[in-house]
């Protein structure tokens, strides 16, 4: 049985003051969690002073991104020891914004990969499809062929601490969201190469979440579906109410 896992992507939000806020208003209203597993992934700023707040508690903390070095001349880059230093247990990996933005590619994400997991960190590994590439009926394509090359030379033992997330990019920020039938069915694909990779066993523990304008009021929709373990959200985690609801499906 997976665990579902919901995490909150805050991106380029939240002062150090703001971020602490948002954290102490999730922990008052957050109750029992129970079945499901809520991870925040803040700015890098903000990392250090929010750990102290999670401590003992169930919420994780995780980061936006990571260089693939454990330290070296790379100015302006944090390492993946560094985030577990600080006391992350997750990291972001390969976002459509970090492929668009700045230029990253599977192979790039596929090295963070080993990176992350080398320092004790899990990836939460990002792939999806533009709207041109679905219109043209190429989807599955463009995601297998990014699944392949992130998860170039893993082994079934590393996968397993690997987390998946779709996210069709047409979807992220738009407030377009794929419909339940429509993400379940490219869950359901990804597990499927997931199997190919690394055996019925690893694939059925994979946990694969569906990001793209998850919000209350379509979250039930989407985690009813079989393949579908958890969501990985971006405006709706900025506010603590909303996100609450979210991490509190039905």
């Amino acid at each position: 049985m997976r665990t579902p896992i919901i995490a909150g992507n805050w991106k380029m939000y939240k002062t150090v003051g703001e971020a602490v806020d948002l954290v102490k208003g999730l922990l008052e209203g957050l109750g029992e969690l129970r079945g499901r597993e809520m991870v925040i992934c803040p700015p890098f700023t903000a990392l250090y002073a929010v750990r102290p707040l999670l401590v003992g508690t169930s919420v994780g903390l995780g980061a936006q991104n990571l260089y693939h070095e454990r330290e070296g001349a790379y100015t302006g880059e944090v390492s993946p020891a560094m985030l577990a230093d600080v006391g992350c247990g997750y990291v972001i990996l390969g976002h459509s914004e970090r492929r668009q933005y700045f230029g990253e590619t599977d192979a790039g994400v596929n090295r963070k990969i080993g990176a992350a997991l080398a320092a004790g960190l899990r990836p939460i590994v990002c792939v999806g499809e533009v709207k041109a590439e679905r219109d043209q009926g190429r989807a599955e394509e463009v995601v297998g062929g990014q699944l392949a090359g992130c998860l170039d030379g893993l082994g079934a033992e590393q996968m397993a601490s690997v987390v998946i997330a779709y996210e069709p990019v047409w979807a992220i920020g738009t407030g377009d969201t794929a419909t339940p039938d429509d993400a379940q069915a490219m869950h359901a694909f990804i597990r499927g190469r997931l199997r190919e990779q690394f055996g019925p066993e690893t694939a059925e523990g994979v946990r694969i979440q569906y990001g793209g304008s998850v919000k209350p009021d379509n979250v039930d929709d989407l985690m009813a579906q079989a393949d579908i373990d958890g969501a990985l959200v971006g405006g709706a985690s900025l506010k603590a109410e909303g996100f609450l609801r979210i991490v509190h499906f039905q």
